[in-house]
């Protein structure tokens, strides 16, 4: 029981990440300065870093750099910054329903790095998933953006690929520990290009400020430590279900905050999507022992 109990803890701390990085658009779009996407990201990153290092109080050693910095680029200065192109260059819907292939992704690379089962009801779970983002997202005005999509896609990639290293690579220190290595790592590398590729961030106004402490404290250091510590505890394949709830998040704020009208296609994609992140938690519940102990002789 004082099992179950705790694995619920862990589903439900670890759902509510991709519940806070539903706000990214919102946030970005109505409360951020539009057309500096390596700035923003690096802003969103880097501070939250540091103040999850300040906390943990714990350096990564010499011979763990080049896999932080490997992390750090998959999981956040590659992966923002595409995030923040789709975000500037596509519509909402469009942009969430091409990232929505990332837990497909992930799925696949733990099969091939972790060795964790490819199991056909989370093949199932993730397809579902991507429909039911689509209804819940897509409009007749989609316009699609070449740039946009590749960053969209790109995007999805790279995370999916630093999740599951960042499983297979996971180190014996905290997750706050761990998160503010990734954090400040890939702050670091997107500081320089920002400065040199983006010139002219203007002066933030306080609703700029409000936005990126959102962004960095509550969307970067929070949630990034509660998704890792569920990668750590349930693994890839468990975890990668609750993707699809970032969208849903997005449509919600979008509704609450923005007056959005919400259809009865969007209600059954609603509805889809949260079949399809119960369908996937389940169907990896039994790749994590496997692949944990595939991934210690790794």
């Amino acid at each position: 029981m004082e099992t179950r109990m705790a694995r619920s803890l862990d589903l439900l701390t670890t759902a509510m990440a991709p519940a806070i990085w539903g706000s990214t658009y919102i946030v970005t779009t109505q409360m951020l300065p539009d057309g500096f996407p390596l700035t923003v990201a690096m802003l969103r990153a880097l501070p939250a870093g540091l103040v999850l290092l300040l906390i943990a109080r714990r350096l990564p050693p010499l011979h763990w750099l080049p896999k932080v910095f490997i992390l750090g680029a998959l999981n956040i200065a590659i992966f923002l910054t595409l995030l923040f192109v789709a975000a500037y260059r596509l519509p909402g819907g469009l942009a969430a329903t091409l990232g929505a292939v990332q837990p497909l992704l992930v799925l696949l690379l733990a099969g091939s790095i972790l060795g964790s089962t490819i199991r056909p009801a989370a093949i199932v779970a993730a397809l579902a998933g991507i429909f039911g983002v689509g209804l819940l997202v897509l409009g007749p005005d989609t316009s699609p953006d070449p740039i946009g999509i590749a960053a969209a896609l790109g995007g999805a990639l790279s995370m999916a690929t630093g999740n599951v290293l960042a499983r297979k690579w996971q180190p014996p220190v905290s997750p706050l520990a761990f998160t503010g290595w990734q954090l400040s790592a890939g702050g670091i590398l997107l500081l320089p290009v920002a400065l040199t590729l983006e010139p002219g961030f203007p002066v933030p106004s306080a609703l700029n400020l409000a936005g990126f402490v959102w962004l960095g404290l509550i969307g970067g250091a929070l949630a990034y430590v509660l998704w890792f510590r569920g990668i750590a505890r349930l693994g890839p394949p468990t975890v990668t279900a609750f993707g699809f709830l970032s969208p849903l998040s997005a449509v919600a704020l979008g509704w609450a905050i923005l007056g959005e009208a919400l259809t009865p296609v969007q209600g059954t994609g609603a509805a889809i999507v949260l079949v399809s992140v119960w369908l996937g938690q389940r169907a990896g519940r039994g790749t994590h022992s496997m692949a944990t102990a595939k991934g210690a002789t790794a």
